[in-house]
C-alpha cells in the first residue's frame, strides 16, 4: 500500500484562539490570512499534498464559517482522483450532546466519519503552524521503527520550552518521558542531547510539534476504549501511552513556528520579507496552495520599496514601503510610509460609485489614505484608514483593547473593518 492509500490526515481547526485576538474575533485560527494571500490552514493541507497525502479531514468548531468557505472554494480534486479535503464540523448527536472539548475529543467525535476508509495510519496535524515538512519521511520512520505512535519533535530554547510539551528520548528515539508545558524551574531535568548544532543555538529541549502518527487500531482503541473521557492528546493520551506502547520521537530540523499569539504571528509574517526567509514560498517542490483568485497584477507608482512582498491586485502610491507584507487588493495613498507592518488587504474593490458615496460622506475609502505613517502594525482586512493617520507601534505602548484597535506586545492590530478617521494618532 502506497503512502497515498495507507494514511489519512486529520487537521485540527483549533479552539477559540483567544491569544490571537482580535484576528480571531470573527474567524477561526486556521482561517487567519498569512503572507498576504494564504490562510493558515493552507500550510498543513499543502504539506499533505506535497507529501502525496490527498485524503484529509479538517475538524472545525469556533468561528468556522470563513474557514469552511475557504476550503470549499479552494480544494477540489479531479473527478478521477480519490483525494478530498472534507470539513467535519462539531455536531451534537443523541449520544453526544457536547461540542469538541479538546484535541483528542475532537478526533473521537469524528471517528465515525472516517473509520469506513481504508488506511493503516492516521496523521494528526494542527491548523495553525507555519512549516514545510515532507510527511513521507516521518511515515517511513514510523514504519521502520515499528512504532505505535510517532511524534514530530523540534529542539527549542529555555525561553520557549514552557510553551510546549517537552519530552526525553533514548538512543533508539523511543520517548521515555513527557511533560506538558513544564514550569521554568523544572527545565534542568528535561535537557536532551539535541546535537551539537542545536546546542550551540541554546536549543537543549525536545518539544512536541503537535504532529502525530498513530496506528489505526491503536488510535481507535485509545479513544473509544482505554481513554473514553480523555480530551487532549498532549496532556492525557500521549503521557499515558509512553509506558504502555512504543512512542517514538521524529526529530525535525527545518523551520517551524507555532502561530499561538500576536507576536509569533507578526514575526512569522515579517520574516517572509528577509533576503533568505526561513519559510521559503519560492520552492518549486514545496508549493503552498490556496484559493485561485482572478486578480490583476499589483500596480505601484512612485514608491521606494525595501524588502517587501506584495500579493495580487494592489494599487500602491505610497512614498516608502519597508520590511512589510502587503495583502491582496491593498490600496495605499500617496506620501504614505509603511514600516515593519502586515497590511492584510481587502476582500473586494469599491466601485467608483461607492468611492463617490464615501467622499460625499467624508468616509475613508477602503485601504490606507495619503500621508500616513504606519509602523509595527497589523491592519486586518477591509479597514478604512483616512489621510494623515499615524500608527507607531512599539514597546512604549502598553497592552490595551479599544473599539478600533488592540495593542499586544507593542504591536498595534487594527481590527477588521475598522474606520480610522483623518488625523487619528496611535502611539
Amino acid at each position: 500500500m502506497t503512502i497515498r492509500n495507507s494514511i489519512i490526515s486529520v487537521i485540527l481547526g483549533g479552539g477559540a484562539g483567544k491569544r490571537l485576538y482580535p484576528l480571531t474575533a470573527a474567524r477561526s485560527k486556521p482561517a487567519v490570512p498569512i503572507a498576504g494571500k494564504y490562510r493558515l490552514v493552507d500550510i498543513p493541507i499543502s504539506n499533505c499534498i506535497n507529501s502525496n497525502i490527498n485524503r484529509m479531514f479538517v475538524l472545525t468548531q469556533y468561528n468556522s464559517a470563513s474557514l469552511n468557505r475557504h476550503i470549499k472554494n479552494t480544494y477540489q480534486f479531479s473527478a478521477f482522483s480519490s483525494g478530498f479535503v472534507d470539513i467535519l464540523a462539531a455536531e451534537q448527536t443523541p449520544d453526544n450532546p457536547t461540542w469538541f472539548q479538546g484535541t483528542a475529543d475532537a478526533v473521537r467525535q469524528s471517528v465515525r466519519h472516517f473509520e469506513r476508509y481504508d488506511f493503516d495510519y492516521v496523521l494528526i496535524l494542527s491548523g495553525d503552524q507555519l512549516y514545510q515538512m515532507d510527511f513521507f519521511d516521518m511515515v517511513e520512520f514510523h514504519k521502520k521503527s515499528g512504532s505505535d505512535i510517532s511524534i514530530a519533535t523540534i529542539p527549542v530554547t529555555e525561553r520557549e520550552a514552557p510553551e510546549f510539551g517537552i519530552l526525553k528520548a533514548n538512543e533508539k528515539h523511543e520517548i521515555t518521558s513527557f511533560i506538558e508545558k513544564p514550569k521554568k524551574e523544572m527545565l534542568p531535568d528535561w535537557i536532551s542531547d539535541t546535537g551539537n548544532e542545536m546546542k550551540d543555538q541554546g536549543k537543549l529541549y525536545l518539544a512536541s510539534m503537535g504532529i502525530y502518527i498513530f496506528n489505526r487500531k491503536l488510535l481507535f482503541d485509545l479513544l473509544l476504549e482505554e481513554h473514553k473521557t480523555a480530551t487532549d492528546f498532549g496532556k492525557e493520551i500521549i503521557p499515558a501511552s509512553i509506558s504502555k506502547y512504543k512512542v517514538a520521537s521524529f526529530q525535525y530540523d527545518g523551520y517551524w513556528t507555532d502561530i499561538g499569539n500576536i507576536h509569533s504571528f507578526f514575526e512569522a509574517n515579517l520574516s517572509l520579507t528577509l533576503e533568505l526567509p526561513p519559510f521559503n514560498l519560492f520552492d518549486n517542490n514545496k508549493i503552498v496552495y490556496s484559493r485561485p483568485r482572478m486578480l490583476p497584477p499589483a500596480k505601484i507608482s512612485g514608491t521606494v520599496i525595501e524588502q517587501t512582498i506584495f500579493a495580487e491586485g494592489c494599487i500602491i502610491n505610497a512614498s516608502r514601503l519597508e520590511s512589510s507584507v502587503i495583502g491582496i487588493r491593498t490600496r495605499i495613498g500617496a506620501g504614505t510610509e509603511i514600516v515593519s507592518s502586515y497590511i492584510m488587504g481587502s476582500d473586494y474593490y469599491e466601485t467608483l460609485q461607492e468611492i463617490k458615496y464615501d467622499m460625499e460622506r467624508k468616509i475613508p475609502k477602503i485601504g490606507i489614505g495619503d500621508n500616513c505613517y504606519i509602523k509595527n502594525a497589523i491592519v486586518d482586512k477591509n479597514c478604512r484608514i483616512g489621510d494623515n493617520v499615524k500608527i507607531n507601534g512599539g514597546t512604549h505602548l502598553p497592552d490595551s483593547d479599544h473599539s478600533l484597535y488592540t495593542v499586544k506586545d507593542g504591536i498595534v492590530v487594527v481590527k477588521k473593518g475598522s474606520v480610522i478617521p483623518d488625523g487619528f494618532v496611535i502611539g
